[in-house]
């Protein structure tokens, strides 16, 4: 039954409308700048740290027009250019709303808007490499540095993220590369230098973050029903992120925005 639900409502996404989460005017934390985030409804991982799992579901949003959220935008659009800031689509994941995602990001580019797209990439063979013109930022969010760990961490494959990330260096798209830190499921030595690794073959990323694991989105585990893999887990403490961030500089990965810079003077030297 629910499956029919979920084929009827991504039916009714189009260019003209989709399924909304949510909007924050002014985020701070996806992408340079201030940012106009639309948070859209719909993901095909089950990330055991997710801290929406209220986007998982298309049915679960608000089946809103594109014209809508394009008029709210325009009404931050001169501010936005003031604050080096611009429009980020997250989620959820944008990739299950590519035709609403793509319209939105052509709105935003004709009112002169700086684009961003935070995905995990598991979807980017839905959409043609036009879909990507509009966007001037990718948010790669990398959950694993092998198949095996990205499977238990997000019941799917890793192999789409990596396709994605050689996709984006062909179409000469910057990234800023994500890694979720959770203690007791992804911080070992050993897969911290796998990921590390990955990130330092990534030309184009322009900056990478390690993002500390937190309990504060249990709360809506327990409103939706729905189980919390890491009920009771430990958040990631500074001195974890501070361990990771040394694993990562001596695979030439470093906590600066020229990464990119430090990483090839990296490869050489090695």
């Amino acid at each position: 039954m629910t499956a029919g639900i979920e084929d009827l409502n991504r039916e009714l996404c189009s260019a003209q409308q989709g399924y909304v989460h949510s909007i924050e005017t002014g985020g701070t934390l996806d992408g340079p700048g201030i940012r106009f985030v639309l948070f859209l409804n719909g993901c095909p991982l089950r990330c055991q740290y997710c801290h929406n799992p209220d986007t998982w579901l298309l049915r679960h949003g608000k089946l809103t027009p594109t014209q809508d959220i394009l008029k709210e935008l325009e009404s931050y659009a001169s501010f936005l250019k003031r604050a080096k800031g611009g429009l980020t689509i997250s989620g959820g994941e944008p990739l299950m709303q590519p035709r609403f995602a793509e319209a939105i990001f052509k709105g935003a580019k004709d009112m002169g808007l700086h684009t961003t797209l935070d995905t995990s990439g598991a979807l980017h063979d839905r959409s043609p490499d036009s879909f990507f013109d509009q966007v001037d930022l990718v948010l790669l969010d990398l959950k694993g540095g092998d198949d095996e760990t990205h499977r238990l961490v997000t019941r799917k494959p890793l192999q789409p993220t990596l396709d994605f990330a050689e996709r984006l260096k062909r179409l000469d798209k910057p990234i800023w590369a994500r890694f979720v830190l959770v203690p007791g499921l992804n911080n070992s030595e050993t897969h911290l230098r796998k990921i590390a690794k990955i990130i330092s073959g990534w030309e184009n990323v322009k900056r990478v973050e390690i993002l500390p694991f937190h309990q504060m989105a249990s709360y809506k585990y327990d409103e939706l029903g729905v189980t919390y893999p890491l009920e009771g887990k430990a958040e990631a403490t500074a001195r974890d992120v501070t361990l990771a961030w040394h694993i990562f500089s001596e695979e030439g990965v470093y906590n600066t925005r020229n990464a990119p810079k430090l990483v090839r003077e990296h490869q050489q030297a090695s």
